[in-house]
Parts: C-alpha cells; sequence; structure tokens
C-alpha cells in the first residue's frame, strides 16, 4: 500500500485530497495545527485493508511542530506540501512591518523545503513530490501581502528541488479560484464578490476542492514525471487570459468528476499508442464526458502549424457537443531550425490559449501536450487521458510538454 503525507489536511484541497487518496488505496497521513478536524478527518476515511491512517497534530510555524515532525520514520511514497495561508486584510506591502509579512513568508515558502529535508529519510527512492502553488504565482496580486512572492518563489524552488533531487519526482499544482470553506467564507462576509472573480475565469465558474484532489492525485502518479516540475495549472482558463472582456458564470454544468471519458482520436495516432488510448475508453457516447484528442498537427510541415490547428479547432467546433475537451497534440519545440519556425510554435502555443478564453463560456476546453518523437507509451496515454477527460474539467488554455525522463 502506497503512503502519502498531506500537510494542511483538515479542510479545503488537503481535506479533499485525503478523501480521494483513501478512496484510491493510499494509506494517508494527515498533517495539520487544527487537532480536532485532522484527527476525525483520519478517523473517518475508509480503510478496508485495517492499515490505519494517521493524524499528526503539528504547527509547522513553531520550530516545535518541525522538530516532532523528525521523529517520523515511517516510509512514505508521496508528500503533498498544501499548507499555506493567505492575506486577506486587504493592506499595501508597504504600510506592514515585517513581521506582519514573515508568518506567511514562512509557512508558503520556507516549510515546504523544510518539510522535505526532515521526512528526507522516509522518502522512497522515486517518491513523489508535490508542492501547491498558486495562479497568483504568475502575476502581482496586490493588497495580499507577500502571497503572489511566497508562491513564485515555491514554484522556483521545486524546480531547483528538481534538479537537486533528479530521482525523485518534484511537480507543481497552481490552482485557480476554488470553492474551498475559506473562499466561501469570504463571499458570505461580502469580502469576495465571486461575480467579479468568475468574470476572469473562461470557464465561468470557480473549482471545487475536489477537482484539485484529482490534479494531486494525477501528480503522484507515474505519469507526472512526464511533466516534471513545470505547473499544472488548474485554473479555469484564468491564467491564459488577458483581455478585458468579463465572462458571464458557466451555463454548462461540468459532469461528474467519476464519469467515464469517451474518447475521439483525429488525424494518424501511432498504433500503439492508439491501442493503449482506445483501451482506457471505457463510455459510451451518453452520459458521459466527451474528450476529442487531434494528432492531425503533431507532425506537420514546418510553416503549416498555425493553419493545421485552425483547421483542427474549426472541426472541433463543428461537431462538438458541451461540456467536452479538446487536446491538441502538437510537436515537441520548433518543426524545423529558423526564425520562421520559432515564430510559428510560438503563435501555436499563444492559439491554444485564446481558443480557451473563446471556448470556454461555451463548456468546451482546449489544451496542447507537445509530445516527443519518443515516449513511454503506458505513462503517455495516462497523460492524455487525464488532460482530455473528466477529472480535469477546471484545467483548460494550457500547453504542457512531455520529458522522457524528469530534467530532461
Amino acid at each position: 500500500m502506497a503512503t502519502v503525507l498531506i500537510t494542511g489536511a483538515a479542510a479545503g484541497i488537503g481535506r479533499a485530497a485525503a478523501l480521494l487518496f483513501a478512496s484510491q488505496g493510499w494509506r494517508c497521513v494527515l498533517l495539520d495545527r487544527d487537532t480536532a478536524r485532522v484527527v476525525a478527518l483520519a478517523d473517518a476515511l475508509p480503510d478496508p485493508d485495517g492499515q490505519g491512517h494517521m493524524a499528526l497534530c503539528l504547527d509547522l510555524l513553531d520550530p516545535a511542530g518541525l522538530a516532532a515532525l523528525a521523529d517520523f520514520r515511517q516510509p512514505l511514497d508521496a508528500v503533498i506540501n498544501n499548507a499555506g495561508i493567505s492575506d486577506t486584510r486587504g493592506l499595501r506591502l508597504a504600510d506592514m512591518a515585517w513581521a506582519e509579512c514573515q508568518r506567511l513568508m514562512t509557512l508558503n515558502l520556507q516549510v515546504p523545503l523544510a518539510v522535505l529535508h526532515v521526512l528526507q529519510p522516509c522518502l522512497a527512492p522515486r517518491a513523489h513530490i508535490v508542492n501547491v502553488a498558486s495562479g497568483a504565482a504568475f502575476q502581482a496580486i496586490p493588497w495580499r501581502g507577500l502571497y503572489s512572492a511566497s508562491k513564485a518563489g515555491l514554484i522556483a524552488q521545486s524546480r531547483a528541488l528538481a534538479s537537486e533531487w533528479p530521482e525523485r519526482c518534484v511537480s507543481v499544482l497552481a490552482p485557480g479560484f476554488v470553492r474551498t470553506e475559506l473562499v466561501q467564507h469570504l463571499i458570505d462576509e461580502k469580502r469576495l464578490d465571486p461575480v467579479r472573480a468568475v468574470a476572469k475565469i473562461p470557464l465561468g465558474r470557480m473549482a471545487e476542492p475536489e477537482e484539485l484532489a484529482h490534479a494531486l492525485l494525477f501528480l503522484a502518479s507515474a505519469p507526472a514525471r512526464l511533466l516534471g516540475p513545470e505547473p499544472l495549472r488548474v485554473d479555469g482558463g484564468s491564467g491564459a487570459f488577458g483581455g478585458s472582456a468579463a465572462f458571464s458564470p458557466a451555463q454548462v454544468p461540468p459532469v461528474s468528476l467519476s464519469a467515464s471519458t469517451r474518447l475521439r482520436l483525429c488525424g494518424t495516432v501511432p498504433l500503439e499508442l492508439e491501442a493503449r488510448l482506445q483501451a482506457q475508453d471505457t463510455g459510451s457516447d451518453a452520459g458521459c464526458y466527451q474528450a476529442v484528442v487531434d494528432f492531425s498537427v503533431w507532425q506537420c510541415a514546418s510553416g503549416e502549424l498555425v493553419a493545421a490547428l485552425h483547421a483542427a479547432a474549426r472541426q472541433f467546433v463543428q461537431h462538438a457537443l458541451a461540456p467536452s475537451s479538446l487536446t491538441l497534440i502538437l510537436p515537441q519545440g520548433p518543426v524545423s531550425a529558423g526564425a520562421q519556425a520559432a515564430g510559428d510554435y510560438a503563435a501555436a502555443r499563444m492559439m491554444v490559449a485564446t481558443l480557451a478564453c473563446e471556448l470556454g463560456p461555451l463548456g468546451f476546453r482546449v489544451n496542447g501536450l507537445c509530445l516527443p518523437p519518443e515516449y513511454p507509451l503506458d505513462d503517455t496515454a495516462l497523460l492524455i487521458n487525464y488532460v482530455a477527460g473528466a477529472r480535469a474539467q477546471f484545467l483548460t488554455g494550457q500547453v504542457l510538454v512531455l520529458r522522457t525522463e524528469q530534467g530532461a
């Protein structure tokens, strides 16, 4: 039985992750300073094998908490650094004393690395490490203290850690707006306007914590090695959006995260990969999530990439029914050397983001997957299935670059 340690496990994304991991047969070690909630959660998790989940009631901002964690000596297959805080007081950084900033910076940036160093003797040789950052890491979010700075630092830290620990899989999850208990509390207190928040999200809604839990479960699995430490931005397309128009609330509701996925393959698909993808196609035409995976642009001639993408998008829109996804299989890097090819490739990546923003309000997701000429068949098929399928319904506007080995 695989074992995962989750920090910040008592509520929100951490709690949803604990419930999902346990339902999938993982033994969970839950760390949180909220003793009552984390103990109750550990007791409530499914435990069909009788191995027992564990609650660690520790405050990671207290040096004594980290010292106590050093006494933990059980093998770990995955660590999810989820604990973090935000600053919702609406103050300017320049008006805040350093002592007011330091607590957030410590928990969000210094603690994740400290936890990993303390737990290093427990980590399996090929353990998965998942650091939970934020969409705020990619742009300054004013009046929230050092939140953006801390999350930007966590992403850079994760990349450096992946180089230092190449035998392990270091991944980053960057959520967008998630309707956690904290966010709902801010909405109820009129401190967060959900209409304004949704107006920046092409999919027209916030994510549910369970959607981020599925992303964490995926990043703790073998195919995550194909992505390395580059952030997986599960944000409803808000990170791809750069315009001034506001989006309306979603008119097309998501399907169940447990729904089967109906894959439709387009273009010339390598035979062995096609067989593996078809084996994962467990859906029927009704009652499941519809997903198109288009290989028509993967090996197109230089100079034809943007036109081929446009044709694939038009074909998708003419035949797709919402909600559904389009996953475009792209070449890994410019299809040939030279400035023209480099320009075409960059334009194609931005085209994926543009399509996601334009089609999101209709209930469609658009992502790109850069596939190298050689790739591991089984893990690649699992990655495509995740990106295209029902578990990733808040993932859109992203271009993911596959690696044959982490750090390659």
